[in-house]
């Protein structure tokens, strides 16, 4: 399958790229935000969703994937061990809560009720798979009692 590369201008976009970061692992130190560069970038190991429910896949699957956003004027953390870095996360969603639009607060939500809050002065991320896939340990799995 070719790799991922998508653009999000919007929420709606921003909705379609929190589909395919559903479920991405990552440590805590692949979180950094360029203030001088106004970026927030994180490395993330996806699950790739998109061919599960087709069926057009053998096995489970992850990939190396960069998302990144750009006109980020702050950032906030909560609930997330910045001082370990070698912490494992479970991103769970992307969303984006708007303020005086285009500018609004897009939120990276971590399992455990972790979060990063991210200042924007409008919604451009890109979501870009960085290399081949590999076999996942596991289809990630999610408790809908809740």
């Amino acid at each position: 399958m070719a790799q991922l590369k998508l653009a999000a201008l919007d929420s709606d976009d921003l909705e379609v790229l929190s589909a395919h970061v559903q479920d991405a692992v990552l440590n805590v130190g692949a979180l950094r935000w360029r203030a001088a560069d106004q970026r927030f970038v994180a490395v993330v190991n996806r699950f790739v969703w998109e061919t599960t429910a087709s069926g057009r896949r053998k096995r489970d699957e992850r990939r190396r994937a960069a998302l990144d956003f750009a006109h980020v004027t702050a950032v906030r953390a909560t609930r997330l061990r910045r001082d370990a870095p070698d912490a494992i996360l479970s991103l769970l969603a992307v969303t984006f809560e708007p303020a005086e639009l285009p500018a609004g607060v897009v939120t990276l939500h971590f399992s455990g009720g972790g979060a990063m809050q991210l200042d924007v002065e409008c919604v451009e991320a890109t979501l870009t798979d960085l290399g081949p896939a590999w076999a996942a340990r596991g289809r990630p799995q999610h408790d809908l009692s809740e």
